[in-house]
């Protein structure tokens, strides 16, 4: 073996090394947050819950039985039952599905889009940063709710209306993100280096900015994920995400109003599973913004 080939094998083993160590260390340091790690664990057990439902759900989500409606919580139905007879318990554990679907689908659609805008604008700057950037704050100057609810509106009903009606609200902040984080590398001398040696921008913005930016937007994105689950079950409570009869916490909230008094299980049940994951998901981007982010960190 030569000298070079010894030296590049020596560097390749250090990288590896140091890769392993820093992933312990973070491994180890969100392992240490309890919160994080409770937030963790309710989004598996919710995944699990969605991938697992017909084996988990007790009843059948759509069964009606009007001689058991607004039944209290009890062993044959353990949530109870609501104004239909249904099972509530089998409903959320069926609905689960619907909010990994729309909070995913939601975080595919608005992380490459925010990623392209925000590091376009940071990086070429002049006419096409005031564009895009004019544009994003169009977008952020009105509240997230109110304006996913006047492309719901337009758009109809549905969850797929529900999923373009959230992501058309939820990537300007990524875009900012990513803006920010590209002006802060864009004069770095790495940056410059590339572009002496002849590196295209579009090389230079996939090799070297984008896994710069991941990171944060990964952070944000997880950070987002309560706020899109909130969203759709706002939209679901207007009737303007799932229609009935489908099992989403939203809808059932909106349904169960009705009999929060007497019957107070309807809603409170579908509004917990939504308090509970949503809280889960900002406990889970805390920690994972503490790991992926030092500067962070306490």
């Amino acid at each position: 073996m030569s000298l070079r080939e010894y030296l590049s094998s020596d560097t390749v083993t250090s990288m590896r090394q140091a890769t392993a160590q820093r992933v312990y260390w973070s491994l180890r340091a969100f392992l240490g947050n309890p919160l994080a790690v409770f937030g963790l664990v309710v989004i598996l057990a919710m995944i699990l819950a969605a991938i697992f439902a017909p084996w988990i759900a007790t009843h059948d989500p759509n069964a009606q039985n009007l001689s058991r409606a607004l039944q209290p919580p009890g062993e044959e139905n353990w949530l109870g039952t609501d104004e239909l007879g249904r099972d509530i318990f089998s409903r959320i554990v069926y609905g689960s599905r619907i909010s990994i679907y729309i909070v995913i689908l939601v975080s595919v659609i608005v992380a490459p889009v925010g990623l392209v805008v925000g590091m376009a604008a940071g990086y070429f700057g002049g006419w096409v940063d005031r564009v895009l950037m004019r544009v994003t704050d169009i977008f952020l100057s009105f509240p997230s709710l109110i304006l996913a609810l006047a492309f719901a509106a337009a758009l109809g009903p549905g969850i797929e209306n529900a999923v373009i009606a959230i992501s058309l609200t939820a990537w300007p902040s990524i875009a900012r993100l990513a803006r920010a984080e590209t002006l802060t590398m864009r004069a770095s001398d790495f940056i410059a280096a590339a572009q002496v040696s002849g590196a295209s921008a579009l090389r230079i913005l996939r090799r070297h900015i984008l896994p710069i930016c991941v990171p944060s937007v990964i952070v944000r994105i997880t950070l987002n994920m309560a706020g899109v689950l909130l969203t759709a079950a706002g939209l679901g409570f207007l009737g303007l995400g799932a229609q009935p009869p489908t099992p989403e916490w939203g809808a059932m909230t909106s349904a169960g109003r009705r009999f929060m008094i007497d019957s107070w299980w309807v809603v409170t049940m579908p509004g917990m599973a939504i308090l509970v994951v949503a809280l889960a998901f900002n406990l889970f981007g805390d920690g994972l913004r503490d790991v992926l982010d030092p500067r962070q960190s306490r």
